[in-house]
C-alpha cells in the first residue's frame, strides 16, 4: 500500500478518517466511554477503512470497500454497545447471542474476516495472510491431518467465524487491544517528534558527536538509527526514513554500498530493543508474560542487552572502516536547534519520570504528548500549527493501519489455536526435549522465531510466536521474562536474515547494492544479536534479573556484563577481518571462537579457564606482527 499522504488518493476522506482515529485512540484509551468490544470495533474498522481508502485500487472500488468496512464493524459495535439496545437482533447483545449466533451475525462476521486477510495482504505482503488461512484450514481439516500436525475434530465454518470474529478470543482481541491501549499513542507520540524537529536534533547531534571519529558517519546511523527505531518500532520504516539520510553519507564517506545498506539495516533493526519505547513488543509483553510484569520492568530488563548490541556495533563499524578511509565531506558541523533539542529532552525525561512515578505507559505517553506540544507552542521553531497537526494524524494512521490490519490477521490464528487447542498440545514435544537437552530446544525456537519473522513485523512475529509457544517457555525452566525478551529478539534478527531480510533490502534500494550482499552484511553487522538472546537467557543477570527470583546480586551483573563486553571485542574483529591490522580467514575464525568463550563462559564447567583461553587466543592474534596477518 502506498503512503496515506500520496497526491493521487482522495485527500479529504483520509484526512477526516485520519483525525478521527487519533482523536478516538486519545479519547478512549484515556477516558473510556465505549465498552471493550465497541472500543476495537471501531478502532478496527476506522483503520480498514484507511487501508482501503488509500489502496491503488479504482475510485470505485475504493470507497465500496471503505463503505463495506464501515458498515461490518459497525454491525459490531451497535450489536456490543448499550446505546443501541433497540437494535440488537433477538433484543440481546452479541455476547448474549454467544453459541446462538444467527445467520447475519455469521455473514457479517465472514465479510470481516475476508476484509482483515485484504488488508493486511494489501499492507505488509501475503505472508501473514496465507499462515492465517493455513491455520483456518487447520481449523476446518482438523481430522485430515497427519500426526504429528496435532489433529482434532475439526469445526464447521461458523464456528471458526464466530471463535475468531465475532467474540473476543481472535480479532477483537489481545492483538487489537495491544496496538488500541498502546501502540498507536506512541506511534503519534513519534510523529509529533518528526514533526517539530525533535528526531532531525537526533540525526544532527549525532553527527556533532561522531564528526571527527574514524568511520563517523556510519557511527552517526548506529546512534541515530537505534534511537528513531525506538519510535517507530519498524526497522523497515526506520531504514526506509534514516536511510535515506546516513547511506549517503556513508557512501560519501568511503564505505562500499553494500557495506552502508548492511550497517544501517543492523542498526534499525535494533531500534526496537532500545527503551524507552521499544515499538510494540514491550506492550505485548505486558498482556501476555505470567507471572505479569510491568511496563518499568520490562524496560530495566532491555536496558544493558540494548547498550550491549549497539556498543558491539559501533565498534564493528570502527574496525571496518579502517579499510575504508574516511572522506573530509563527512566532518562538516551541522547545525542543531536548541528548541528541538529542549524538547526531545523534555519527550524522553517526561516519558521515562511518568513511568517511574506509577502511571500507566498510554496515560504516561499521553501526558508527554500534552506536555510535548505545549512545550513546542513557545518557540516558533517547533510550534505545530492546525495543518501540521492534520499532518501528524495523516502521518500516524499511515505508520499505523499496518498494525491494526496485522493486528487483526494474527487475532484470527489466536481464535483458531484457542479454539483447536494447538497452544497447549505442543508443549508435549518440546518440553522434554527442553529437559533433556535445554540448548537445542533453544534453537528450536532461535530457527522457527526467525522464520515465522521472515515478512511480519517483528512485534506481530513476537506475538504469534508468544501465542504458539506461551506455554512452552512456562515449563522451560527459565526466568520468564528472558524467555519472552528471547523470542522478541530473534522476531527483530528476522529482520537481518537472508534469505527474507527485509530492512538489509529496504537499505539495498537506498544504497544501490545487491540485495543478497547487503543482507549478508547485514547479518554480519548484527551477529552480536544473535549471540546477546542466549547470553541472557542462560545469564538472566544481563536482564537485572534474578536466576532464581531472590535478591539480584551486584557482583553477578558485573560479572555477566563484563563477560559480554570481552566477547564483543573478538567478535568485531572475527566479523570485520580487523584488528590491529587485516585478518587472515584462520585467524577470523579463532576470533569468533575466542568470543564465543568469552561470551558463555559463565556456562562452562570450568569459566575461569574459559575465560583465560578467550583472552589470550584475542590477545595473540592482536599482538601477531602485521606481516605474518594474512599468511596466518
Amino acid at each position: 500500500m502506498k503512503d496515506l499522504t500520496s497526491s493521487d488518493r482522495p485527500d479529504t476522506p483520509i484526512t477526516i478518517v485520519s483525525v478521527l482515529l487519533s482523536i478516538f485512540v486519545l479519547s478512549e484509551v484515556n477516558y473510556p466511554f465505549l465498552t471493550p468490544h465497541s472500543q476495537l470495533a471501531v478502532f478496527g474498522g476506522l483503520g480498514l477503512m484507511l487501508i482501503f481508502l488509500g489502496s491503488d485500487a479504482g475510485p470505485h472500488i475504493r470507497r465500496t470497500t471503505a463503505l463495506l468496512t464501515g458498515l461490518c464493524f459497525g454491525f459490531i459495535l451497535i450489536q456490543n454497545e448499550a446505546l443501541f439496545s433497540q437494535l440488537w437482533i433477538d433484543q440481546r447483545s452479541l455476547g448474549e447471542r454467544a453459541g446462538q449466533e444467527t445467520t447475519a451475525d455469521y455473514l457479517i462476521g465472514l465479510v470481516i474476516l475476508l476484509l482483515i486477510l485484504e488488508a493486511t495482504r494489501r499492507t505488509i505482503g501475503n505472508t501473514l495472510p496465507i499462515i492465517a488461512l493455513t491455520f483456518i484450514a487447520y481449523a476446518a481439516f482438523g481430522p485430515y491431518v497427519p500426526d504429528w500436525l496435532f489433529p482434532h475434530r475439526g469445526y464447521g465454518w461458523d464456528r471458526i467465524v464466530s471463535q475468531t470474529v465475532l467474540h473476543s478470543q481472535g480479532v477483537f482481541g489481545i492483538a487489537l487491544r495491544v496496538m488500541l491501549t498502546y501502540v498507536f499513542l506512541f506511534v503519534l507520540f513519534g510523529a509529533v517528534l518528526e514533526k517539530t524537529g525533535a528526531t532531525d536534533f537526533i540525526i544532527a547531534f549525532a553527527m556533532r558527536l561522531f564528526r571527527s571519529k574514524r568511520g563517523a558517519p556510519a557511527k552517526v546511523a548506529v546512534i541515530s538509527s537505534g534511537l528513531m527505531g525506538s519510535l517507530s518500532g519498524s526497522a523497515v520504516a526506520n531504514t526506509a526514513t534514516t536511510g535515506t539520510f546516513t547511506i549517503p553519507l556513508m557512501r560519501a564517506a568511503g564505505f562500499k554500498r553494500e557495506h552502508a545498506a548492511g550497517i544501517e539495516a543492523a542498526a534499525s533493526s535494533g531500534g526496537a530493543l532500545v527503551p524507552p519505547i521499544m515499538g510494540a513488543g514491550a506492550y505485548m509483553m505486558l498482556e501476555i508474560v505470567d507471572p505479569p510484569v510491568t511496563y518499568l520492568q520490562i524496560i530495566t530488563a532491555a536496558i544493558i542487552p540494548a547498550i550491549l548490541y549497539y556498543a558491539s556495533l559501533l565498534l564493528i563499524v570502527h574496525l571496518q572502516h579502517t579499510e575504508e578511509p574516511e572522506a573530509t565531506a563527512a566532518q562538516s558541523d551541522v547545525p542543531l536547534s536548541k528548541p528541538a533539542g529542549f524538547l526531545c529532552a523534555t519527550a524522553f525525561a517526561s516519558l521515562i519520570l511518568f513511568l517511574v512515578v506509577g502511571f500507566t505507559p498510554f496515560r504516561a505517553v499521553s501526558l508527554s504528548l500534552l506536555l510535548v506540544l505545549l512545550q513546542a507552542a513557545l518557540h516558533p521553531d517547533t510550534r505545530i500549527g492546525t495543518r501540521d497537526l492534520l499532518a501528524i494524524c495523516k502521518r500516524t494512521a499511515s505508520a499505523g493501519v499496518s498494525l491494526i490490519a496485522a493486528a487483526a490477521c494474527v487475532g484470527i490464528i489466536i481464535g483458531v489455536v484457542t479454539l483447536t487447542g494447538i497452544g497447549s498440545r505442543m508443549p508435549g514435544v518440546l518440553v522434554p526435549l527442553a529437559q533433556s537437552n535445554l540448548p537445542l530446544a533453544l534453537i528450536l525456537l532461535m530457527v522457527s522465531t526467525i522464520i515465522l519473522g521472515m515478512g511480519l513485523p517483528s512485534a506481530v512475529c513476537y506475538l504469534l510466536m508468544a501465542t504458539l509457544v506461551g506455554p512452552i517457555l512456562d515449563d522451560l525452566g527459565l526466568v520468564p521474562l528472558a524467555a519472552h525478551m528471547f523470542i522478541f529478539y530473534f522476531g527483530m534478527m528476522s529482520m537481518v536474515t537472508p534469505p527474507v531480510a527485509l530492512a538489509a533490502y529496504t537499505a539495498s534500494a537506498i544504497a544501490g547494492a545487491g540485495v543478497m550482499q547487503s543482507g549478508l552484511a547485514a547479518f554480519r553487522f548484527a551477529l552480536i544479536g544473535f549471540a546477546l538472546p542466549y547470553c541472557f537467557v542462560l545469564n538472566p543477570e544481563l536482564l537485572l534479573l534474578s536466576p532464581d527470583g531472590g535478591e539480584l546480586a551486584p557482583s553477578a551483573v558485573f560479572a555477566a556484563v563484563a563477560c559480554t563486553l570481552l566477547g564483543i571485542v573478538p567478535l568485531a574483529g572475527g566479523v570485520t577481518g580487523q584488528l590491529r591490522g587485516n585478518l587472515h580467514l584462520l585467524l577470523r575464525l579463532l576470533l569468533l571462537l575466542a568470543s564465543g568463550l568469552l561470551l558463555f563462559a559463565r556456562n562452562t564447567p570450568n569459566a575461569w579457564v574459559a575465560l583465560i583461553i578467550g583472552i589470550a587466543l584475542t590477545a595473540a592474534i592482536a599482538l601477531i606482527p602485521s606481516r605474518w596477518r594474512k599468511n596466518v
